[in-house]
């Protein structure tokens, strides 16, 4: 397999459950303004939308959503319990915890980075992300991860997504379990080792 990357943003999920499940992998970096990969190629052919991550999952075949990538690594090394088994209730709660981050506070926090977006917009899109942040707090404040089996992809998810907070201005410590939560991940050899392949630990 092959993890198409650029440091620090949604691809370090995969990259991060990668590591976790234990699974044989290559990393290359990806140009995601030149639309190049780290050996020439032109990226949009592996992945036409032009965003990270993508995974090669064999000559020719790609993912190209995380969600549905970080499923795949799961159940490819499921002694390593990222996910919970196919069928049941524990299956589709972590389903659903995958949507919501995607589509609720990952796709709340894109709009945050375009610098042509008006002040305006960007306080209401911080106002919506922390609305499921106060949700977040009361969840983790009963619970170490998303699951109550333990750490899963989604928790690798979240721990990326939620990271990109200060970059946009929204301080974290006013939600004490998420920086709590954040903490543990981070403290994970699994997660420590991807963000220091990409760069983001010395």
């Amino acid at each position: 397999m092959k993890l198409y990357y650029s440091p620090g943003v949604c691809s370090l999920a995969p990259h991060i459950a990668l590591r976790e499940a234990g699974l044989a992998f290559d990393l290359e970096r990806v140009d995601t303004d030149k639309k190049l990969t780290a050996s020439g190629r032109d990226y949009l052919a592996i992945n036409p939308h032009g965003y990270v991550p993508a995974l090669e999952i064999e000559p020719g075949f790609h993912l190209t959503e995380g969600p549905a990538m970080l499923q795949y690594i799961a159940d490819k090394a499921p002694e390593s319990g990222l996910a919970p088994r196919a069928g049941s209730v524990e299956r589709y709660r972590l389903q659903s915890w995958l949507n919501y981050i995607t589509s609720e506070i990952h796709k709340g926090f894109s709009p945050l980075f375009k610098p042509g977006m008006p002040a305006e917009a960007k306080t209401m899109f911080k106002a919506q992300i922390a609305g499921h942040f106060d949700y977040l707090q009361g969840y983790l404040s009963r619970q170490a991860y998303l699951l109550e089996s333990g750490f899963s992809i989604a928790d690798a998810y979240l721990f990326v997504v939620s990271g990109w907070s200060g970059f946009v201005g929204i301080d974290l410590n006013k939600w004490p379990a998420i920086v709590a939560f954040r903490e543990r991940v981070q403290d994970r050899a699994s997660v420590q080792e991807a963000m220091r392949a990409e760069g983001l630990l010395k």
